[in-house]
């Protein structure tokens, strides 16, 4: 390939090539550099292609730091990995945006992705338009749609058994597979613990982001990952805990339906904004500013013992004369609290955060918290707030062996609430097990037959591509990869024949509505490899993750497919 660009017909006759680009520069284009990103996009695929289902490997990434990263989560995997070439940049993100949209599905989406461009190979080497293929994936999306909301099943989110064997589809597939039914229960009461309905809803407002409850996972269910003991010892704390001692020794270390004020303001005398130089010019007079400090600090908490709380949290910090009036009074003091974890008290026990001492009134203090207790956990101190009724924050405390098993362990936790959330906006359930694909993939195989023209090959190539789940979950299990697809595929089809046949019967046309035929929810076990009706086993997966997927996987295809000059050594700006 020429390094620099020539001019079509090279010029006037006689002369050289006359060169528009930059010689440094390297440039791909045409049939080349589409060729060049699905290879890429297969890299990418088959990096992670052996962490999907239960039967999955770990992959184990050394940063450069000499930290090493212990994983199964497709997004944590790729994004600790450095990549060049630009394709496999835009494949990378693809796990990434999953990630933040719905938090599973991120090691299907870029298999999928891969799967699609890879169908799309042998069109272009047959020299069809980029175009054409793109027109006949759209249409595929838009038909697979279709076919995810024929094979929904609605659900009820207090249904605790449907929820937990839902949530065990998405833990199934982790490292924590061992301690699935903790796990799963955690991943629930924390989520449906942080459930509230949502304030911002108005009753005209309808669309994809207007729930009727409100779920903020990030903020209101926090972590906390202590090494030591074992796993099964974890549990979802009714409240919060966090990592402070007393401030003073002499304090109350447990208390029984405390009285808490939050305050985000010191408790120490006010240091000037910038810096104060006082003259003093008779030795009294230093005596009375002594005491004006005092009398400052003494007020403030004679303003706080007023309301006799037992317990006072504030993001800043606490004198030792503050320290001796609260000891003195019998309240128990922290300070220097994380703002998150301060907000986090304020939705558990009820209080309200206060900014000035002057300010407080009796409804700013929390009195939902049932106990306060300080405990030892290895070598710190932990302030438990628990028993707190109703609370709409909680703290799951995860233990483990080590850094890498808990660091882990999070990972899978927030998949898995994660998981729980989707369910909570759109109570829908699809099958999983590669069930949902097979279905996808034959209804896309029998719609393909009517359509025309130059499309039809693109249509039904992605039916083919969506395989590409059933088939990875058999190859993973280590099970005759061939056999067990072609038996599930027959499963799905003699599903089909049956369900247009009782179609054709009842409106005698031949394009009805087939909402009244029950879906086949046949799929590949994917601990023995077998074939197993979904309804059986439980393995069920939240619907808007499985439509996001197909979605993300089928547009960044498209868009990868219409590159077709990838320049490098452009201009630095």
């Amino acid at each position: 390939m020429a390094a620099a660009a020539t001019m079509p017909g090279g010029g006037p006759p006689g002369m050289g090539p006359v060169m528009v680009l930059n010689s440094k520069t390297q440039r791909k284009t045409g049939r080349e550099a589409q060729l060049g990103n699905i290879a890429a996009a297969r890299a990418v695929a088959d990096i992670i292609r052996t962490t999907l289902g239960p039967r999955s490997m770990l992959k184990m990434l050394l940063d450069p730091m000499g930290g090493i990263v212990i994983t199964n989560d497709g997004n944590c995997i790729l994004r600790e990995v450095d990549v060049s070439h630009p394709t496999a940049k835009s494949m990378i993100e693809l796990s990434r945006a999953q990630d933040e949209e719905v938090g599973d599905g991120t090691t299907s989406v870029i298999i999928l992705a891969g799967e699609m461009l890879v169908t799309a190979e042998p069109f272009i080497r047959a020299n069809l338009h980029p175009t054409v293929i793109v027109g006949g994936y759209n249409r595929a999306l838009q038909e697979a749609l279709k076919i995810c909301e024929r094979q929904a099943l609605d659900v009820d989110v207090n249904d605790r058994e449907r929820m937990m064997k839902l949530v065990q589809s998405s833990i199934g597939t982790k490292f924590s597979s061992r301690w699935n039914d903790k796990m799963v229960e955690m991943a629930l009461d924390a989520v449906l613990c942080v459930a509230r309905p949502s304030s911002s809803q108005s009753e005209d407002s309808i669309g994809p982001y207007n729930h009727k409850t409100e779920v903020d996972i990030k903020r209101y269910a926090k972590v906390e990952k202590i090494p030591g003991g074992e796993i099964s010892d974890s549990y979802v704390l009714r409240g919060v805990m966090f990592n402070k001692d007393v401030t003073h020794s002499k304090m109350r270390r447990r208390i029984e339906k405390p009285r808490i004020l939050l305050l985000d303001s010191p408790l120490e005398y006010k240091k000037g904004e910038s810096q104060t130089n006082v003259e003093i010019t008779n030795d009294e007079d230093w005596n009375t500013m002594l005491r004006m400090e005092e009398e400052y600090v003494e007020n403030m908490c004679m303003e706080i013992i007023a309301f006799k709380p037992d317990v006072v949290i504030t993001e800043k910090g606490v004198s030792d004369l503050a320290q001796h009036f609260f000891s003195k009074a019998g309240i128990t003091a922290f300070r220097r609290l994380r703002k998150t974890d301060n907000n986090r008290m304020a939705r558990a026990t009820g209080a309200t955060i206060v900014s000035r001492t002057d300010e407080i009134q009796e409804s700013d203090i929390g009195t939902r918290c049932g106990l306060f207790e300080m405990r030892k956990i290895g070598e710190e101190y932990f302030a438990f707030f628990e028993e707190c009724e109703d609370p709409k924050a909680c703290t799951v405390l995860l233990r483990g062996g080590s850094k890498d098993v808990l660091n882990e362990i999070e990972r899978n936790l927030q998949d898995a609430m994660q998981v729980v959330r989707n369910v909570v906006y759109e109570p829908r359930l699809l099958p999983g097990g590669g069930a949902t694909e097979m279905a996808v993939a034959m209804g896309l195989r029998r719609a393909g037959l009517k359509v025309e023209g130059v499309q039809q090959g693109p249509f039904m190539a992605v039916g083919e591509g969506f395989e590409v789940i059933p088939r990875t979950l058999a190859q993973n299990c280590g099970v005759s990869v061939i056999r067990t697809v072609t038996q599930l595929r027959a499963k799905h089809a003699a599903a089909l024949d049956v369900a247009e046949k009782a179609d054709g019967e009842q409106s005698g046309g031949e394009d009805a509505d087939r909402g009244k035929i029950p879906p086949c929810n046949w799929g590949i076990d994917g601990t023995t490899g077998e074939l197993v009706d979904m309804e059986v086993l439980g393995v069920w997966e939240p619907y808007s993750v499985k439509v996001q997927t197909i979605k993300t996987a089928i547009e960044s295809a498209c868009m990868i497919l219409r590159i077709d000059d990838i320049c490098s050594g452009s201009k630095r700006k």
